[in-house]
Order: structure tokens, then sequence, then C-alpha cells
């Protein structure tokens, strides 16, 4: 999931666009022209308007970044995020948007009325500088696509307009966890830290508490697209989910096929459950497109997930997009797939 997490900057102009957004920011504080927007409301009530039994606590939040970098955040009321699960993350804390990149409504369906600020592969700075925001969202994620560089540049070119800026990294439950926290500490609402954080957490663990001490199944786990198929580690959503509940990831013995996917390589690694989540596919698709590319070895039959019953198509809600406040989901899904 991570591997699409990187954002595009014409590096030709980038210069002269902060020197730009420099002195559009100096004239408006010469000019008394301020920025902030109505306060949105969302920290003092819930969705029915009624008061919240915890009140929003406006003060200064520092910590440090996915960069490595101290942040202080202050009350923010102009906030763009630039990935679609940080923009849910941040209405799961009881913020408001007014900019976000194109996914958060198509794959996560915030209810902000935000203004697209472009794909998340590619946000456009301008326009998220024309939204005057007090607080920008960003992936730390790294650029691998066509060359494109990270949102990490992205941060510095607002920074060095004056915006504050702060990145994170979300790839396992913990690390959601960690983003909430933050989130929840800057919008002053623990109460959404205990409901979309800590309660999943206390679901997670139970689930886990089910899990065999004497079981660890060996587990394929791949994303399957148009024309390929890339295995899973540990390092990602679902490889980490698999190894917390008692599972061998066969890449981690096995890491040529983290390089390259080996029907052969699979064979001789016989896995007792093989996870497959489809990238722009159906289900059936997916499943289809991996078994064409193995149907000419007839050993792929004799794999114990395929004489088992253990090979299952995951939720792409789930297992390629952020699970975010249903990460207790996705842990089921996985737990049923390795022992129900």
């Amino acid at each position: 999931m991570a591997w699409y997490e990187n954002v595009t900057i014409k590096d030709a102009r980038r210069s002269a666009l902060r020197a730009a957004l420099v002195g559009a920011c100096a004239l408006v504080l010469a000019t008394g022209a301020g920025c902030a927007a109505t306060p949105t409301g969302s920290a003092g009530s819930d969705a029915t308007g009624s008061e919240t039994t915890a009140a929003a606590t406006a003060q200064a939040v520092t910590f440090t970044d996915a960069r490595g970098k101290e942040v202080t955040v202050e009350s923010p009321e102009r906030v763009v995020a630039c990935m679609g699960s940080f923009a849910h993350i941040w209405e799961l804390a009881g913020g408001t948007l007014v900019g976000a990149s194109s996914d958060a409504a198509k794959d996560y369906s915030i209810s902000s009325q935000a203004t697209d600020v472009g794909d998340f592969s590619s946000p456009d700075l301008e326009a998220i500088i024309a939204l005057k925001p007090d607080f920008v969202i960003l992936t730390s994620g790294s650029g691998g696509r066509g060359g494109n560089t990270s949102q990490v540049e992205l941060a510095q070119s607002l920074e060095d307009a004056g915006i504050t800026a702060a990145c994170f990294k979300v790839t396992t439950f913990e690390d959601y966890l960690a983003m909430l926290k933050t989130c929840t500490e800057i919008t002053g609402r623990d109460d959404l830290y205990q409901e979309n954080g800590q309660d999943v957490a206390d679901r997670v663990d139970a689930i886990k508490a089910k899990v065999p001490a004497d079981t660890h199944p060996s587990v394929l786990a791949a994303v399957t697209y148009s024309g390929g198929t890339r295995v899973q580690g540990s390092d990602t959503a679902v490889g980490s989910i698999v190894t917390e509940l008692g599972g061998v990831n066969v890449a981690d013995t096995d890491q040529s096929l983290l390089r390259e996917y080996s029907t052969e390589a699979v064979i001789k690694d016989n896995p007792g459950c093989i996870l497959i989540v489809p990238m722009g596919n159906t289900d059936d698709a997916a499943r289809k497109h991996l078994e064409a590319s193995t149907a000419e070895n007839p050993a792929w039959a004799e794999l114990s997930a395929v004489r088992n019953n253990r090979y299952q198509a995951l939720d792409p809600a789930l297992f390629l997009h952020k699970p975010c406040e249903r990460w207790d989901e996705a842990y089921q899904v996985i737990y049923d797939a390795l022992y129900a």
C-alpha cells in the first residue's frame, strides 16, 4: 500500500514559487488581512449539535513528526490533508477540512466540504496555498513512481511560505493509534481517541488473545493488479497483522519474493494460507489473475492453501486502503482466514 505514497513537484519553478509565497504572506501580515476561518465548532458538539462531555482545550501541541522534526500546532481552523486516510483520521479526531486530496472523498467518504487539492500522488501546492491553511497534514512516504519526489519536499515548501506542516506515516495499527492520539490532542477530543482508538485497540487485543499458542500457519500475502503480483512483507499492513496473529510470512524467509513474484518459489515455500488483495479488480478477477499465472504448473493445485481452501481474496477497503477505525475488522478477517 505504501508504494504509491508520493507527490510530483515541478522542480523548475519551485524556488520562484517559494519566494513568491513568502512575499505574499508578508504582504498579508503588513496589510492586516487575516487568514483565519470561523471556528467550525466540531470539537464542542456531536453530530446532533448537542454539547459533548469532552470540551475542547485550546492549547498548543508540540510533537515530533515522521521527519523527526518538532512541530507545534495551536487550534488550527483551516486544515488541508494531502492523503485520503489522513483526512479521515483528522475527522475521526473531531476536526474539519478546507482541502483534501481527491481520494479523501472517493475512498474515505469524508464529511467535510473540502476543496480538492489534487491526487495524493501529486497534490497541487498552489491550490493548497490558495486555501490559506494554518495546518497541512502530509505523508512521509517516499517517491518511487516515475521519479516523483515525496510529500516531505511539499512540507518544506509550505514551511518556507510560513505554513505549519507535519508528516505522518501510517502502515500498522500502532502507527494509526499514534497519529490519532496526536490529532485528538490538537483538537482537544480525548473522547474521540477513546472511541476511535482505545476501544478499537481493546477489540484487537481480544482477537489476539484467541490465537493458538502452538499453531503458526505459513502465509503468502500479495496484492494483484493488472499484469502482476506484488508479495507483501511483514512491514506492510497485511503482513503486520499476519505476524501479530501468529502467522509466519513466507516472504520473511524467502525475500526473493519481495523482489519478484515467482510461482516456483511459492510452490517451494508451500504456504498454508494465501491472502490476495485485489487492486483495481473484483475479488474474482484477482483470484483468476493469480490462477492464470500459475495454471501451467500442476503443482499449484497441490499447495496446502489450495487443497485446504485457505485461499482468500481480501476486501480492498480494509487492506488496500487504511482501515482506520475498522482495524479490528481487518484483524478479525485475517484471524478467520488463518484459524476458522
